[in-house]
């Protein structure tokens, strides 16, 4: 549907959710939060097994995933204020010396301050163009600072401020999980490594950049390639030019909207569900599969819904629409657009006439886009205000606490990737940085 164009006034915008939250949560604003813990300092739940508050309460946390100790005084303390001046003043010492990345969904008072913002797809760039620096600072979640490690240098260190920032959707899919798949899936295609007279293997593997180095390891060792939501159509052409289907995972919304544009029917897409024999689907459907699907999502994207578009459209006449792919299919197919975090920035960024955006992605970034674009008018598709719960762990506090760590010369909360899985990743996550849109 085309946007009208309308006469819009210019509106300021406080682009901080956290802000929002507060003040929901004191009855001084109205809205409707998902979880009124979100209003306290993440390291009230640091040691709390669990993603933490706005989290889904499917969203199970593996045993042994990453904790974060407990954060000094100083820091839990510290006003706004004060630990916008100390982290400044940290990086104004270190200068140089260290490089501050922030992904798009990080909450405003730690954007502020990142030297490059981006998804993952392009931070994984910019992990590669800082060699001299001595530290990566990755505000993000864990699986982007092993990506960073990965990608860095030996010597240089990668730290994620806050540990317990995981990520709900890498952990949906596990290397024991992956690799009973393979082996089931082996039982029905044959030598997985042995390519038909077309030059095709039975199976190329592809992760979506939101899984643990562990997994990237395998996809590197079978051939396959990370993608990430800007690529994932051209890793889906790369994979299809070497193998009969592809198995792609943890994000099965992502990997059915991709394919299904891309002209693959649904029935050719089975699930695959690790908790059941063969994924829950049969020898016959799978051996006529293009992509198999893993079980998995993203609990903010999955918030999206139909009705909410319905609502937008009903509310504001002309509306135009745009969703994340890793929204289910019915809200991308109701959508005007779909997108990565960049498309959607990109498309906002490039229209020129007062129009008016509904956006289904997370509301940090949302927010952002409304206070950096007073002349459209820019809404979260999900009226309840609910941020991704790890993203939101990394707190100012936080990166005061580890940029002040490195000035006093201490290297806290390093992430790093075994030599052995670290090897075969960074054959996948090559060829996905090669495989540009």
């Amino acid at each position: 549907m085309a946007a009208t164009l309308l006469t819009l006034q210019p509106r300021p915008v406080d682009p901080s959710v956290d802000h929002g939250i507060q003040a929901i949560v004191a009855g001084a604003a109205p809205g409707e939060t998902c979880n009124t813990d979100l209003a306290a300092g993440p390291w009230e739940f640091d040691a709390r097994p669990g993603y933490g508050p706005g989290s889904s309460m499917g969203d199970v946390i593996p045993t042994g995933a990453p904790r974060q100790g407990e954060l000094p005084a100083e820091y839990r303390e510290a006003s706004e204020e004060e630990l916008d001046r100390r982290i400044r003043a940290a990086k104004q010492t270190l200068g140089d010396r260290v490089v501050v990345m922030g992904h798009h969904y990080q909450r405003e008072e730690i954007i502020v301050h990142a030297d490059h913002t981006g998804d993952s797809f392009q931070l994984a760039g910019f992990a590669q163009q800082h060699p001299d620096a001595e530290a990566i600072v990755f505000c993000g979640v864990h699986f982007m600072a092993e990506t960073a490690d990965l990608l860095s240098r030996p010597d240089q260190a990668v730290i994620l401020p806050n540990l317990a920032a995981g990520c709900s959707m890498a952990d949906m899919a596990s290397i024991d999980e992956v690799e009973e798949c393979w082996e089931q899936l082996a039982e029905i295609y044959g030598d997985m490594d042995e390519a038909d007279a077309d030059g095709l293997v039975p199976v190329i593997p592809v992760t979506y950049m939101n899984s643990s180095a562990a997994i990237k390891g395998f996809v590197g060792r079978h051939g396959g390639i990370v993608c990430t939501s800007s690529n994932a159509r051209t890793v889906l052409e790369w994979a299809f030019a070497r193998g009969r289907r592809v198995l792609f995972f943890p994000d099965q919304h992502l990997g059915r909207n991709t394919a299904k544009a891309m002209g693959v029917p649904l029935a050719q897409m089975p699930m695959w569900n690790p908790r059941k024999p063969l994924g829950g689907s049969d020898e016959a459907t799978l051996d006529d599969a293009r992509v198999i699907l893993w079980h998995g999502f993203c609990s903010v994207h999955r918030r999206f819904t139909t009705a909410q578009i319905d609502k937008a459209r009903a509310d504001h006449p002309g509306v135009r629409v745009i969703v994340h792919p890793e929204c289910p299919m019915d809200v991308v197919d109701a959508a005007d657009e779909a997108g990565s975090t960049d498309y959607i920035r990109t498309a906002i960024a490039a229209t020129t006439e007062p129009t008016v955006f509904a956006v289904g992605t997370e509301v940090n970034l949302v927010q952002r886009l409304a206070a950096q674009h007073p002349q459209h008018e820019i809404f979260c598709l999900d009226p309840v205000v609910c941020p991704c719960s790890t993203m939101y762990r990394i707190h100012p506090g936080y990166l005061a606490w580890v940029l002040e760590g490195l000035v006093a010369g201490t290297v806290l909360n390093r992430v790093t990737v075994p030599a052995d899985v670290a090897d075969p990743a960074r054959v996948a996550l090559e060829r996905m940085l090669a495989a540009r849109p």
